[in-house]
């Protein structure tokens, strides 16, 4: 059960740029915060200006962005939008340059998450908008929330030890059929908690990772992406497609397959409740008991 009602597709170009944007922004803001951290002072006359004047670009591109595009307008629009985004990504990457080599900190993870994922929530907030509904309406939230509620959990608990399995198999293949080249990298989210100082930071990307992390992720790739697809008549496009890009924006190859079938399973939990929470809940429930776990083996 999907949207009736078709997403605009200029309204759906404006969201994903929007998405772009923060995604980029708050890897900046990350990189700032991190930067100050270690105290950069030699290469901070550099960095600072060129970082303020990127972050300038992509807060000019949403402004920019936050109105439809009439067809009269349309060239002289994205012509001013696309030089001013990338004016700030080429600016960001400069300055990123001189910015700090060391690991990233916990500090620099949790405001990379706030600006990618909590503002891309303002976004689909204005995206709802424009398309004269609620989040209820949009996604169905009301529908036997209860029963989306319970098969969530209950399908996060069934696949959770299969994503395990999933997991090592391919640890294993890459280790022994995968050149030296190809061996898998530790996730920098992982890594950040395994180096984390305290549990206070654990706790605030914990946080996070469970409860804004699903929230963001379901409603953009199972609530907006993948009904925009399949109201197009690709279904199986937009089953599998946008599982991939789920798999892929996680950039570890260790993690591609479990994740594409989490993917998957989210995605059909959406289909038989036609509730957004189902796949908000498991997502949310695998976050947190992998999560959990992770933490109690590295004090073990």
């Amino acid at each position: 059960m999907t949207l009736a009602k078709p997403w605009k597709p200029e309204a759906i170009a404006r969201l994903l740029l929007g998405l772009l944007v923060c995604i980029y922004g708050g890897s900046l803001a990350g990189c700032v915060l991190r930067f100050w951290q270690v105290g950069g002072k030699a290469s901070g006359r550099v960095f600072y200006p060129l970082a303020v004047v990127a972050m300038a670009c992509l807060a000019i591109t949403l402004v920019l962005l936050r109105r439809p595009m009439r067809l009269e307008q349309m060239l002289s629009r994205l012509t001013a939008v696309l030089a001013v985004c990338y004016s700030g990504f080429l600016v960001g990457l400069w300055a990123q340059k001189y910015g700090p080599t060391t690991d990233p900190s916990t500090g620099q993870m949790v405001v990379s998450i706030l600006c990618s994922h909590g503002a891309g929530l303002l976004l689909v907030g204005r995206f709802l908008r424009e398309h004269e509904l609620d989040w209820t309406e949009a996604f169905g939230l009301g529908a036997g929330r209860r029963q989306a509620i319970a098969l969530g959990l209950v399908a996060a608990c069934l696949f959770l030890p299969m994503g395990w399995g999933i997991e090592q198999a391919a640890a294993w293949a890459l280790n022994h059929l995968a050149p030296a080249a190809m061996k898998p990298e530790e996730q920098r989210a992982v890594h950040v908690l395994r180096t984390a100082a305290s549990w206070g930071e654990r706790g605030a990307l914990g946080a996070l990772t469970v409860f804004l992390v699903p929230v963001a992720e379901e409603v953009f790739f199972r609530g907006i992406l993948y009904t925009m697809v399949k109201q197009a008549g690709f279904e199986r496009l937009a089953l599998w497609g946008t599982a991939g890009v789920f798999a892929l924006i996680h950039f570890n190859l260790l993690t591609f397959l479990p994740l594409l079938a989490l993917a998957l399973v989210l995605t059909v939990l959406y289909e038989r409740t036609g509730n957004l929470l189902a796949p908000i809940m498991a997502h949310s429930l695998f976050n947190a008991l992998n999560f959990a776990l992770l933490c109690w083996f590295s004090n073990s």
